[in-house]
């Protein structure tokens, strides 16, 4: 499979694919494609996959496009401005990506849902209790808000990241928070009571533009309902 991702900080990535190979996505995450890509929706994973997905940010159902005949192609955009990451499994290695970070894969490729084990990293760790697991053997595509910043962790080094701001990471790095020291630096230090920590080895992908943190500065300039 060939791919190239157009558009700047509006991106799309547009997959070329030759016959028999596939595509899946969640339902109604196409963009456009050539006329031989045939489109099958199912509930991958059964009732419990589906259930899970719609908690992680994706859509209960899930659309998987298969080349047929001559080469084809197929195109997924990104709902937010920012990044495609591409990354390519060998089958050894783990993504654990915030829960609406996946936005299409080859068919080789095992999206599941991770639920947070610790209460106070769920509460206050910024990615909420439900996550991303992103395994197998094959090329994903995931979209960042704004650009992405790649760091390789070495083992015991520790990255504190303000909430909202961690993206990816891989299943070797140990994910947790920890409270801001002195009592200025929660009132007026603007970070709020905790911080994240990601500790290594293994690589950390964060995000420029959180969302929340954009919809946050447009909350006060909407006009509210006159009564």
């Amino acid at each position: 499979m060939r791919y190239e991702v157009k558009g700047g900080n509006l991106p799309a990535v547009i997959t070329y694919l030759e016959s028999g190979e596939a595509m899946f996505t969640e339902s109604g995450g196409m963009s456009w494609m050539s006329n031989n890509i045939q489109m099958s929706t199912n509930m991958e994973g059964g009732l419990f996959g589906g259930i899970s997905r719609a908690f992680s940010g994706e859509s209960v159902f899930m659309a998987t496009y298969t080349c047929s005949g001559s080469d084809g192609m197929i195109a997924f955009s990104s709902s937010f401005p920012g990044t495609i990451m591409s990354e390519e499994f060998d089958g050894s290695r783990t993504l654990i990506c915030q829960k609406d970070a996946f936005l299409a894969a080859e068919r080789s490729i095992k999206l599941e849902v991770v639920f947070r084990k610790k209460l106070r990293a769920g509460l206050f760790g910024g990615e909420g209790f439900i996550m991303q697991k992103i395994s197998g053997r094959g090329m994903a595509f995931l979209e960042i808000d704004g650009a992405s910043i790649e760091y390789d962790l070495k083992p015991g080094e520790i990255l504190k990241v303000d909430t909202g701001h961690v993206a990816a990471f891989e299943s070797t790095v140990h994910f947790d928070i920890e409270t801001v020291k002195g009592f200025k630096n929660i009132m007026f230090g603007g970070e709020g009571l905790f911080l994240t920590t990601l500790k290594g080895p293994g690589k950390v992908w964060l995000q420029t533009m959180p969302i929340q943190n954009v919809a946050n500065k447009i909350i006060p300039f909407i006009p509210e309902k006159s009564s």
